[in-house]
């Protein structure tokens, strides 16, 4: 089979907001307002990535405004680490003293299922997209990796004749027909083998846009020897 899956690099935002270390926590409210993004790479010299400062960050500064942190009885449920670092970021007043280090990062010639999990199992919204020496190339978000479920429905049903129909339910043995709506694929029709059937989800379901898959298929009869 000859399907590419799209990686990183197809819809990353090439684009980026960041701040330096020493940006102050104004300055850095501002360029998340101006931008309208939630979170912001940290760069060091000619644009390495070294961390990432996002709105959470800076929420302990006004979270602790009425009576200060060391007040906040809350804080007695926390791990003593994440205690601590809330008590830091009350305080904190530049990128250098927010930022979550070192960066959650993913490359350019990542798969978007890797790029999704990484985002998943950290619970972030986005990542930096940087090259093997850790210079910023892009950013990419959930939204981004979301724009292959806008595929148009024939060019998925396209892909999934020509990439797994053709191959595990070829002519004259089987006759399949495969339609999709709003990314939902039906494959109908007869086939001399059911036990293909699993093989067949499980791929259908790899191709990029497809939202689910239905069966109805039957197993063709066999002309008597």
């Amino acid at each position: 089979m000859h399907g590419t899956p799209h990686i990183v690099d197809d819809v990353m935002t090439r684009t980026v907001a960041a701040v330096g270390r020493r940006a102050t926590f104004k300055e850095i409210v501002r360029m998340l307002q101006d931008w309208k993004v939630s979170a912001l790479p940290v760069l060091e010299g000619e644009g390495r990535v070294v961390g990432v400062v996002s709105e959470a960050d800076l929420l302990p500064k006004e979270e602790y405004r009425d009576d200060g942190p060391a007040g906040d009885p809350a804080l007695g449920d926390l791990p003593e680490r994440s205690a601590a670092r809330a008590l830091a970021r009350a305080d904190a007043r530049t990128a250098q003293e927010l930022m979550t280090a070192p960066a959650l990062t993913t490359r350019a010639d990542a798969t978007l299922a890797q790029a999704a999990r990484t985002m998943t199992r950290a619970g972030v919204k986005r990542l930096p997209v940087v090259d093997e020496r850790g210079m910023l190339q892009g950013i990419v978000s959930r939204a981004d990796l979301l724009k292959v479920f806008l595929r148009e429905d024939e060019e998925i049903a396209e892909e999934v004749r020509r990439e797994i129909v053709s191959y595990l339910f070829p002519p004259p043995d089987s006759a399949v027909r495969v339609e999709v709506e709003d990314g939902v694929v039906r494959l109908g029709g007869r086939i001399r083998d059911t036990a293909l059937v699993p093989v067949a989800a499980r791929l259908v379901r790899a191709v990029e846009g497809v939202v689910d898959v239905r069966f109805e298929l039957g197993e063709r009869e066999t002309a008597p020897a």
